[in-house]
């Protein structure tokens, strides 16, 4: 029943995306301002869909940014994108370059602002990042990065990119730090959507002007620590891990 379930509201996440991508790309078009409004209804559609066909509800736990800061977030699965997409008046995503071809997903993502990135080229990746991030400054808005800059497993440890902590060093911005559980309920790579409450909490945010270590040790243990607290929560034990600055000093690392 579970699996039927799932694949019922598979059906609707991907049809509703199709359907709606195409009937509000006039107003997407037409104004950033039309944009958010259809992802925010699509989302809300969506999460409303997955509380009645599977069970699954989502809860937003702290206090909701709403000025211009960056969001390092734990990234689980396409979940925790709904859930941010939703909450966030203004997101806009550090994505995947490949992003820009999916159909509806693409069109949307580069109308409000996103920033695409190539995973395979590190220092090129990183200069157009920052390169691209600095052009939409003028834009306010809450701009995510994952750190660990895929979806991770719930009891994977991953270590964080360095990524991070050059886009917090060169907008001079405050950083919220996000944790989660959804991976949990929705994996990354499973077709599976169980029943429980699927949770992102903003943590407390991060004053501009530390030094990029020290920001990245910081950020990466508030992170892992709230999100492997959430799942202990959610009945799921991500197992034992190593604090950011033992790990990156056993790895004769100077960040």
């Amino acid at each position: 029943m579970l699996l039927i379930r799932s694949l019922i509201f598979d059906f609707f996440l991907y049809g509703l995306m199709l359907v709606m991508g195409i009937l509000c790309a006039p107003l997407a078009l037409w104004s950033v301002g039309g944009a958010y409004w259809s992802i925010h209804a699509y989302c809300r559609t969506v999460l409303w869909l997955l509380r009645v066909i599977c069970g699954l509800r989502t809860e937003i736990r702290g206090e909701v940014p709403t000025d211009e800061v960056i969001v390092c977030s734990k990234h689980q699965s396409f979940l925790d994108i709904i859930m941010l997409a939703h909450a966030l008046p203004r997101v806009r995503f550090v994505m995947k370059k490949e992003l820009r071809w999916a159909p509806i997903l693409g069109l949307y993502a580069l109308r409000i602002g996103s920033t695409p990135v190539h995973r395979g080229q590190k220092s090129k990746a990183m200069n157009d990042m920052v390169n691209h991030v600095s052009q939409k400054s003028s834009a306010p808005g809450q701009l995510v990065i994952y750190p660990q800059g895929t979806r991770v497993a719930p009891d994977a440890r991953v270590p964080y990119k360095v990524g991070a902590g050059v886009l917090y060093g060169r907008m001079n911005k405050p950083c919220v730090p996000a944790a989660t559980n959804v991976g949990v309920f929705w994996g990354r790579h499973s077709i599976y959507r169980r029943p429980g409450t699927a949770v992102v909490e903003f943590l407390k945010p991060m004053p501009p002007g530390m030094k990029i270590g020290e920001f990245m040790v910081e950020m990466e243990n508030t992170v892992e620590e709230n999100s492997d607290r959430l799942m202990r929560e959610a009945g799921f034990d991500p197992g034992p891990r190593v604090p950011a600055v033992l790990r990156q000093r056993q790895a004769g690392s100077d960040v």
